[in-house]
């Protein structure tokens, strides 16, 4: 998130929602995270739910954007689910960490409507994870039988849960833990 008004209020209502809890932060809680009054926050948005779908959408955007980079700078079917890997547990567990987190969380806190604006915007990365994935058993590195939609669900559930027990700069680094995730995908754990 960028360093405007709008950006600080994005990256401090990732923090709270994350710690806090959507339901449970206030539009003073935001305030006053941000050094601004109350009233403020509503020059950028008009409701506290707009406030959680832009961070959601936001997180979005930055990281199906990393993960189409790293798949352009990869050059075979291993490669590019290795980027996609290490993309995600960056973004897990990296700059967008928290906002991540409020995304795989937090969703249910939005309207009908909102939920479905952003499980569409879910749906563009989840179908380059579903395509690589596919790519990888056709070039025969991920066995026929295995399903492929279930793999991608497990893969999504170790990856979103590793913000728990990784610790970045510890002694094994993001792509190490991402080699790791990839021969357990590749070859049944």
């Amino acid at each position: 998130m960028d360093d405007t008004p709008r950006g600080r209020l994005l990256a401090a209502a990732a923090h709270l929602f994350r710690n806090k809890g959507f339901e449970r932060t206030t539009v003073r809680d935001l305030a006053q995270e941000v050094g601004i009054q109350s009233g403020s926050i509503f020059h950028h948005f008009k409701t506290k739910e707009e406030i959680l779908r832009c961070v959601m959408e936001e997180v979005i955007h930055f990281n199906t954007e990393r993960m189409r980079e790293g798949l352009q700078q990869s050059e075979n079917p291993r490669e590019k689910l290795l980027a996609l890997i290490r993309s995600e547990l960056t973004s897990i567990n990296g700059d967008t960490g928290e906002a991540m987190a409020v995304l795989i969380f937090e969703w249910r806190c939005l309207k009908p409507d909102s939920q479905a604006y952003i499980l569409e915007l879910r749906s563009h990365y989840e179908r380059m994870w579903i395509d690589t994935l596919v790519e990888a058993r056709d070039a025969g590195l991920i066995a026929p039988e295995r399903d492929l939609f279930v793999l991608r669900r497990f893969l999504a559930g170790a990856i979103s849960w590793s913000h728990y027990w990784y610790k970045p700069g510890g002694p094994m680094g993001v792509d190490e833990l991402a080699e790791q995730a990839l021969h357990m995908a590749l070859n049944g754990g």
